[in-house]
């Protein structure tokens, strides 16, 4: 059976897991534990609705311009890759014993 520090960084490490978080916040009473997963969560949520926006504008631009629009959804990928990043910047951190601060969402995750 794993030790409490294995579980504790287990836990953290789901917390930017996307919908995932779910687990640390409800699993555990830890307070940096529950921090992370809101973190997660919020960065989550903003994550997918920055990705309807640009959906949304790259179809917009689809229409009026279709090779423009082409250009736009082929950028989707180097957008994951720097969620990707993102996300292991914060994993990373986290285990750690620091914590990512994104300025806008880290407020938001704070106020939950």
């Amino acid at each position: 059976m794993p030790g409490p520090a294995t579980r504790r960084a287990t836990l953290i490490a789901l917390a930017y897991l996307w919908l995932l978080a779910l687990v640390p916040l409800l699993a555990d009473a830890d307070d940096e534990v529950r921090w992370h997963a809101k973190h997660g969560l919020v960065l989550a949520a903003a994550e997918f609705v920055l990705l309807c926006a640009y959906l949304v504008l790259a179809a917009l631009a689809g229409i009026a311009a279709l090779a423009f629009g082409f250009i736009l959804m082929l950028l989707i990928p180097l957008g994951w890759i720097g969620v990707l990043a993102l996300h292991a910047a914060a994993i990373v951190k986290a285990l750690n014993g620091r914590r990512l601060r994104v300025p806008v969402l880290s407020e938001l995750a704070n106020r939950w």
